[in-house]
């Protein structure tokens, strides 16, 4: 067996509502009920899915509000995705700083989500 890649994340959240509104507001992700009251975030090809705390499963019981760390690519100079932050008033915790990722080198910026989750929006750097 070899894995080809990554369907999706699952965040728990406090408020679904609430996320679906940061990240709609903050990132541009498309809230989707993907099932009657089952909630996800669409980006690109790829999909975050919002647990409320409220419904964890008793197989995610160790997670919680908080407990997710995720990095997602910006298709846009990094001094926009800077700019765009500071005008929704997000406090950047770390960054721009150099990192390396599987798309290769990479200029992140990190922050946290109302829950407390640690979002890093990167931005792709040429090869050197």
């Amino acid at each position: 067996m070899r894995i080809i890649g990554l369907d999706h994340i699952v965040l728990v959240v406090a408020d679904v509502a609430r996320t679906c509104a940061f990240y709609e507001r903050t990132l541009g992700m498309q809230p989707i009920e993907h099932r009657p009251g089952q909630w996800a975030l669409r980006f690109g090809a790829n999909k975050i899915s919002l647990q409320s705390v409220a419904g964890v499963p008793a197989m995610a019981v160790r997670t919680g509000p908080g407990s997710g760390n995720f990095c997602v690519l910006a298709d846009a100079a990094m001094t926009d995705v800077v700019e765009r932050l500071r005008r929704e008033g997000i406090d950047i915790i770390e960054g721009p700083a150099p990192r390396v990722g599987a798309a290769g080198n990479l200029m992140s910026v990190y922050f946290y989500d109302p829950d407390g989750n640690l979002v890093e929006v990167s931005t792709v750097l040429p090869d050197t």
